[in-house]
């Protein structure tokens, strides 16, 4: 997915809206341990060949992932196939600290790992 673009179009936490389904791009122990509930799981590794399964339907998609850095990518991989992206500032840690809903999979307390 190449170099980081640091000009990626990018929204806080606060911009989302609760009827949202942001793309959380994170690994399958960190979306267990804790989500926004209403978020699509597609870990960054695997988003190429999962890409038909992007909402249609949703402008911007907004992604997110543990701090920011690897959704930054995803947009900017997203942006060059036409899709109208939007970097979530500071990831699930900063959606956690904003006390916007988050769930897990697993046992015990729903966190950001």
């Amino acid at each position: 997915m190449g170099a980081v673009n640091t000009q990626v179009p990018r929204v806080g936490v606060d911009a989302v809206p609760d009827t949202a389904r942001p793309l959380d791009v994170r690994e399958a122990d960190e979306w267990a341990a804790g989500h926004a509930p209403t978020a699509l799981h597609i870990p960054m590794s695997q988003l190429t060949e999962r890409i038909g399964e992007l909402p249609a339907d949703q402008d911007p998609l907004y992604v997110i992932c543990r701090s920011g850095g690897r959704s930054a990518r995803v947009v900017a991989y997203l942006a060059g196939q036409g899709y109208p992206a939007v970097n979530v500032d500071g990831g699930m840690q900063a959606w956690a600290r904003a006390g916007r809903p988050v769930q897990s999979t697993g046992p015990g307390v729903p966190e950001i790992i």
